[in-house]
């Protein structure tokens, strides 16, 4: 399978790079670019692209809206993009309003090239990128912020997990993958996969980054809680 990618950021040179990087693998092409969140929207429309690779800070309409333009508009439908969000430390606190508008994921803008084609790979797949370390250090530092979603999102949600489920639960959120998980609780990762399957549709989410902050929303783990 080709993976189609729609390159969005507001610097040409920055779309450049990455489309070099890209299209030099066999199994991902460009299909198309854009320089603003709307004109970014209008391209998902057009071209359907698998991944949309999507910078935060844009003129006019940025990347956070236009995740959850692209998002929203394309719910329901038989072909649905899969965001992933690009940004720098001095951005750190746009993330989760990133993760909320929903993006599959984020990388750093001086991510490795083959950490770049693989997180697109992985998320093109319909996983989701939560990086162990980004993640710990944004949701540490900017969960003080969350406050509101805890009216938005009830605890009593959670009373549909049972206490294993509960538990991976709490080990997604912490940037674990299902090897560790599996090594942690020690069974099989055909077993983790199952009860992460189970927390994300019983829970309603659509992938593991939308657990993470639930987890965080929900208080069943707390920022600081991470070591």
């Amino acid at each position: 399978m080709t993976i189609r990618v729609l390159l969005v950021d507001d610097q040409p040179l920055l779309r450049t790079g990455f489309r070099l990087i890209l299209e030099a693998e066999a199994d991902v092409t460009v299909v198309g670019e854009a320089g603003d969140g709307k004109a970014a929207q209008d391209q998902s429309r057009a071209l359907l692209p698998d991944v949309v690779l999507m910078d935060i800070r844009m003129p006019g309409v940025d990347g956070i809206e236009a995740t959850r333009r692209i998002v929203r508009e394309a719910s329901g439908g038989a072909h649905v993009p899969r965001v992933l969000v690009l940004t720098t430390f001095d951005l750190d606190e746009y993330i989760v309003e990133a993760l909320r508008a929903g993006a599959s994921g984020f990388l750093l803008k001086d991510v490795p090239p083959d950490e770049l084609v693989q997180a697109i790979r992985v998320v093109a797949a319909g996983d989701a990128i939560v990086a162990p370390s980004v993640t710990r250090r944004l949701l540490d530092r900017f969960g003080a912020r969350l406050p509101s979603a805890y009216q938005q999102t009830t605890p009593a949600r959670l009373d549909r997990l049972t206490e294993r489920e509960l538990e991976v639960l709490r080990l997604i959120a912490r940037g674990m993958s299902n090897a560790e998980i599996a090594a942690e609780l020690v069974v099989s990762e055909t077993t983790v996969k199952t009860h992460v399957g189970n927390v994300l549709t019983k829970l309603g989410l659509r992938d593991r980054v939308q657990a993470v902050v639930l987890a965080y929303e929900t208080g069943l783990i707390t920022p600081g809680a991470i070591p």
